[in-house]
């Protein structure tokens, strides 16, 4: 006779934390490394950026052994490391700034929202018990995804940089209030279509194969792409035009599995982009760089030239397959090398093979939140984790893309790397919530009592010829109105 023992799942804390080690050591190095490449001497306030790092990120460990034992303990770690080698380029920008006479204080700045960010993902922790709790509040972070986008476009509030109205100006701060609505857009996306997913998934009629859907649903997508195509025209901005489509077209397609509904969403999207393009001198300006990048006339176009992409390029390709060194390049060259080209300053300073490194962390950190997403029992769980991570990867490959030529340039920044205070604090945001949710995900079913012998579907016979007859919980599923209910998995053992 089999007998099976209860045994405790493990929760990886340890593991995280020997995680931890190497990934604060990654950021400190490459920190001395870029003074005494640059200067001479480690830089002044080495110690007190890595203790405050070090102490943060200590916290949130902590945070997590006692609010979400079981979260996944990778996620920490890889978030760490990318914002400790980001923290160490950006100061090596400053130092280059510095040396021609200007301020270059972003590193500060940088160590700050990353404060703040961290103090907030551990607020997210603390007080969000339950992930599903977010589902109760759907409509409303429908709600202020839209005032959040509007705000720029507010008088007095808006600012415009270099033809982009996408930030506000609040005191000596600027913000971009689009980082924020998108994590409530995942919020809204995820409690929609777990409500609403039989309907998109099964009527329509069928057409060559292809399970079209029909007109009267076709609301949440033609109201997805009005505001993301209402995003492009009148904030000029590509990036989060893209991104804010994607995730919405990526999220439906999780729920219903239909191909449909992307290719749809890519015709919306590729026709809009068309039109906005045709209407907006800017949106024209970001396809002509792309596609003539190196024509004269492109390159020295005043503004909207393609000088910025191209001097990119070129600090890459000197940077070959390892690279300059920490502080031996030149990436002062590219404007904004801090922040939208953090990657071609990363990619001419670590070479290709940095930069692959780079890139598998991210990939890393989205697998782990697509894991999530299978592993969590509730419906509106998978579509919100596997939202979230599709932003992550999605929003990295906008920026690569955008920096290699591969698309037209965007405003995105990378997660956690590059200088960008909104764009740092809703990344930590986004991974507190995979973290609440891989806390789900990865917790052991409570078992169940034994089942009764007159339970419905339990064989008697079998009762009788010796067999031992339990139950355990085996989590949850959704019916058909994306209500949780339990299910209970009947084992025989011998």
């Amino acid at each position: 006779m089999a007998t099976i023992a209860p045994e405790a799942a493990p929760n990886r804390r340890w593991a995280e934390l020997a995680l931890l080690v190497p990934a604060l050591a990654l950021g400190i190095y490459a920190y001395v490394q870029v003074g005494l490449n640059t200067s001479g001497v480690i830089p002044a306030n080495t110690l007190r950026d890595s203790v405050v790092f070090t102490l943060l990120t200590l916290g949130l460990h902590l945070l997590l052994r006692w609010r979400a034992p079981y979260a996944d303990p990778i996620m920490l770690p890889l978030a760490v490391a990318l914002g400790g080698i980001g923290l160490a380029m950006i100061a090596r920008i400053d130092i280059a700034e510095q040396l021609r006479g200007n301020a270059g204080t972003a590193a500060n700045r940088q160590l700050v929202w990353m404060i703040l960010g961290m103090v907030l993902a551990a607020a997210v922790l603390l007080f969000l018990r339950d992930h599903r709790t977010l589902r109760r509040f759907t409509y409303t972070a429908m709600v202020v995804a839209l005032g959040l986008l509007l705000l720029p476009l507010v008088p007095g509030l808006g600012l415009n940089i270099n033809g982009a109205t996408i930030w506000i100006s609040v005191g000596p701060f600027t913000f971009q209030p689009a980082e924020l609505a998108k994590i409530c857009l995942a919020v809204f996306f995820a409690g929609y279509l777990v409500t609403n997913r039989d309907t998109l998934t099964l009527a329509g009629p069928r057409v060559l194969g292809l399970q079209l859907p029909r007109l009267r649903d076709m609301g949440p997508i033609v109201l997805a792409w009005i505001v993301s195509i209402g995003v492009l025209v009148q904030q000029s901005d590509l990036g989060t035009s893209l991104l804010l489509f994607g995730m919405f077209v990526a999220m439906l397609y999780v729920a219903t599995e239909r191909l449909s509904w992307v290719i749809i969403g890519a015709l919306l999207f590729g026709g809009g982009a068309v039109a906005a393009a045709v209407a907006s001198p800017y949106v024209l300006a970001r396809f002509t760089v792309w596609l003539h990048a190196f024509d004269p006339e492109i390159y020295n176009r005043d503004p909207g030239g393609s000088g910025q992409l191209v001097r990119g390029l070129f600090g890459m390709a000197s940077g070959g397959l390892f690279g300059t060194g920490w502080g031996l390049g030149h990436p002062i060259l590219v404007p904004y090398a801090n922040s939208d080209f953090i990657v071609a300053s990363l990619g001419e300073e670590l070479g290709l093979t940095g930069l692959l490194a780079l890139l598998l962390c991210y990939l890393l950190l989205a697998q782990r939140g697509l894991r999530t997403a299978i592993g969590v029992r509730d419906g509106f769980g998978k579509l919100l984790a596997s939202g979230l991570a599709f932003t992550i990867a999605f929003q990295c490959f906008v920026v690569v893309g955008g920096v290699t030529r591969l698309i037209p340039l965007t405003g995105l920044t990378m997660p956690f790397l590059a200088a960008g205070g909104s764009s740092l604090v809703s990344n930590w945001i986004v991974l507190a919530l995979l973290l609440r949710i891989s806390d789900a995900a990865r917790r052991p079913a409570v078992a169940a009592e034994p089942v009764p012998d007159d339970l419905p579907g339990v064989d008697d016979a079998a009762a009788d010829d010796g067999e031992r007859v339990t139950a355990r919980g085996a989590g949850s599923a959704d019916d058909a109105d994306g209500a949780d209910t339990a299910v209970t998995e009947v084992v025989r053992t011998e």
